[in-house]
């Protein structure tokens, strides 16, 4: 049973950077794939970004943060990495990092953006990106 928890989170503004963390503690971050959700208000959860930290180097990326956002993997620290860069008001979110249980290569990013909230086995408690002047 991991536990999940999210870091780094604040207020930056348009353009600026500042970086996630999902701390996975109680299990080896190399059995589970990564992804992060975010929920603006008045908006359904959505998949931002995957990582399959045990098998296949798959990283995927909403369209909408393509090229400004960067997920990755420390199994040393067993921390996963958001990166986000040029942040856009449209960013301004409560993101979620969650975690699913992989036994062979994952498949967890293959279906990220389609079933991933089922898909999900556990779930960090989130942390709040605004994104303002």
């Amino acid at each position: 049973q991991p536990q999940l928890v999210e870091s780094g989170g604040g207020l930056v503004q348009p353009g600026g950077s500042l970086r996630l963390s999902c701390e996975v503690s109680g299990a080896a971050l190399d059995d589970y794939s990564i992804g992060w959700f975010r929920q603006a208000p008045g908006k359904i959860r959505e998949g931002v970004s995957c990582i399959s930290s045990s098998g296949g180097g798959i990283t995927e990326y909403r369209d909408s943060v393509k090229g400004r956002f960067t997920i990755s993997s420390d199994n040393a620290k067993n921390t996963v990495y958001l990166q986000m860069n040029n942040a856009k008001p449209e960013d301004t979110a409560v993101y979620y990092c969650a975690a699913r249980r992989e036994y062979y290569a994952g498949t967890y990013c293959f279906s990220f953006f389609s079933l991933g909230e089922e898909r999900t086995d556990y779930w960090g408690q989130g942390t709040q990106v605004t994104v303002s002047p």
